[in-house]
């Protein structure tokens, strides 16, 4: 089956994935815009994986503050100062900066979790306040397939008043 160049652009505004990429997740899919989502996922994935080791010496320290009350400070990473600067990725800090707000987690990863505490939530586990089909993990993974880079949250934290 053809592939349009409207399901093209459609595929690339929801996912920010390359035009190339796109168009080859569709024709894999045989044109099934959700079926070529998911296998842009899945390269997503596996770019992060690959990426894994790589250093991640760039980023950027992104605050957030939730009607006064709230403030929320992320150290999100990268490997490059280019990727630092694009919207993507100041982006996905302003995601983690509300999801850290919203949802308090404990810990960046569940290694970051205190064991006096069974009910603590890692934030790369928790479901992303704004799309709960997926975690703050594969939100992430998300924007590493389109960027091409290894992101991180390296830390971060959060203030509330009365606390």
């Amino acid at each position: 089956m053809p592939v349009s160049i409207d399901q093209i652009k459609e595929l690339r505004a929801e996912t920010g994935a390359g035009v190339m990429d796109c168009r080859q997740a569709l024709t894999d899919a045989n044109g099934d815009i959700d079926q070529a989502r998911l296998l842009l996922r899945e390269k997503g994935i596996a770019t992060a994986s690959k990426r894994a080791d790589k250093a991640t010496g760039q980023g950027l320290i992104h605050s957030y503050i939730h009607g006064g009350r709230i403030g929320v400070l992320v150290d999100l990473r990268c490997e490059t100062d280019f990727v630092a600067k694009t919207e993507p990725f100041k982006e996905l800090a302003h995601d983690i900066a509300m999801q850290i707000a919203s949802m308090n987690p404990a810990g960046v990863s569940s290694d970051d979790l205190p064991d006096d505490d069974p009910d603590a939530v890692a934030l790369l586990d928790q479901e992303f306040i704004r799309d709960g089909s997926q975690t703050i993990a594969d939100r992430i993974n998300d924007v590493i397939a389109s960027i091409g880079e290894r992101v991180e949250v390296a830390r971060f934290t959060r203030y509330e008043m009365g606390e």
